[in-house]
């Protein structure tokens, strides 16, 4: 049931109602629950082992309260009027909607997809949700990939500098997004806009590479600025936080490993921490890579053995294979499913249900905590002054995209297979002597 009026929230603030909808592993959530300002109505996701970590995480006490209602349900077929009845809303009375629409159709690490993929209509079904709960604000997050997807995929032996045909309309990078924002703007006659923004998890303070965009949508007549980062190698600016901060005291007593074969581990062992296949003798790297050992990029994941001293790579599904190790910086291991969950700043003590593969699924596709704590304060703020910020004459489209510094160079990093240090307090890098593990 939702309860009438707000909860009073940290700070003295409003708790403002909240529905999320492909709430995976409740990443966003929990982010969400930290700025104290929300109150989760309900939480929706489709697979039911992911449903059984948010229900015995909501059970702990982990994110949300008692009364929040964790929905298995398939959401390209639940009807969103049903579902506010079963929540006791009625339109208009939902302050946030939020979500991340499963991205694998829009991702640049894997096989490009489109519309006509049913994993890229999602976006459009979370819009659906949006056009009958009619929120005042909603929070979408997603890949950069989405930004630059077509309706209509043409593979890339097609293309114009193939040979094929000039690209039509439909084909055009971007046209996905720009169909959607057309759709979105059919809503009451165009009481939405939305600000996109292109953001970096690690300027923010967490101890994670994530480059994710963030869609913050309102009916308020605004137009929404988000913070700039916290964190970098600006002057006047916090350190990255590192991989060695984020665990830091932490000893997993019962590890679940998605673990790197016997020979994996034999190229591995060769690995300095920091380092990757650049660190191997040029032969033992050339046997070990095959043809892609002659890729011209993409190849920095390859052996890799992280470092103590610098920020974790995107935390992935697959963290044992060859292109996107994981590997533990002073033990040849995968980092355990609990490590990456703290990388991921899930609160110690949660629970990932289902197989080693099942849970690392969970942790790898989560949005990072960090992320929603940011985007929720903001969120948060611009509830409580409706009159804060920009008014919408100021910006005439109904969608702007923002560049935030997402893209972190992190190249000069690494140089012949050592890791460098940041030392904040001299404004300068130092290369990292080789440890063998």
């Amino acid at each position: 049931m939702v309860h009438d009026g707000f909860v009073q929230g940290k700070g003295g603030g409003d708790r403002y109602r909240v529905v999320s909808l492909f709430s995976g592993a409740g990443g966003l959530d929990v982010g969400l629950d930290r700025t104290g300002r929300f109150e989760l109505l309900s939480a929706v996701e489709l697979e039911p082992t992911f449903c059984r970590t948010l229900e015995i995480n909501r059970d702990a006490g982990h994110f949300g309260h008692a009364g929040t209602a964790v929905v298995c349900a398939d959401l390209s077929t639940l009807d969103p009027f049903e579902f506010m009845d079963e929540l006791g809303l009625e339109q208009g009375e939902l302050d946030v909607l939020v979500g991340g629409p499963p991205c694998q159709s829009w991702s640049t690490a894997g096989k490009r997809g489109t519309v006509g993929d049913p994993r890229g209509q999602l976006i459009w079904h979370f819009l659906r949700f949006v056009d009958a709960l009619k929120p005042k604000m909603f929070l979408m997050e997603n890949v950069r990939g989405l930004l630059s997807g077509a309706l209509v995929h043409r593979p890339i032996k097609d293309r114009p500098n193939k040979g094929g045909p000039e690209l039509r309309p439909e084909e055009l990078p971007g046209s996905a997004i720009a169909a959607w924002a057309e759709d979105l703007h059919k809503i009451d006659n165009g009481a939405y806009r939305v600000d996109v923004f292109e953001v970096n998890a690690v300027n923010y303070g967490a101890p994670q590479l994530r480059e994710r965009v963030l869609f913050i949508g309102n009916r308020l007549n605004k137009v929404i600025d988000f913070p700039s980062p916290t964190h970098g190698f600006d002057p006047g600016l916090a350190p990255h936080k590192t991989m060695g901060e984020a665990l830091d005291g932490f000893v997993d007593t019962e590890p679940v490993l998605m673990d790197f074969s016997p020979r994996k581990k034999q190229f591995l062992s060769l690995v300095p921490p920091g380092g990757n296949w650049r660190s191997l003798p040029d032969d033992v790297a050339r046997a070990s890579m095959g043809a892609a050992y002659f890729a011209k990029g993409g190849r920095s994941g390859w052996w890799r053995r992280l470092s103590w001293d610098l920020p974790s790579p995107t935390i992935t599904t697959l963290p044992n294979h060859s292109s996107t190790s994981m590997c533990h910086p002073t033990e040849t291991r995968v980092l355990s499913v609990a490590e990456c969950a703290r990388i991921q700043e899930f609160p110690d003590g949660w629970v990932f249900d289902g197989t080693p593969q099942q849970q690392m699924a969970q942790v790898g596709n989560a949005v990072p905590v960090k992320l929603g704590e940011v985007a929720g304060e903001l969120i948060a703020e611009h509830l409580d002054r409706p009159a804060l910020g920009r008014n919408r004459s100021e910006a005439r489209e109904v969608m702007r995209r923002v560049y935030v510094n997402s893209h972190v160079r992190t190249r000069s990093w690494w140089k012949n297979g050592q890791a460098v240090i940041f030392d904040a307090a001299a404004g300068v890098g130092r290369y990292r002597e080789p440890e063998r593990a």
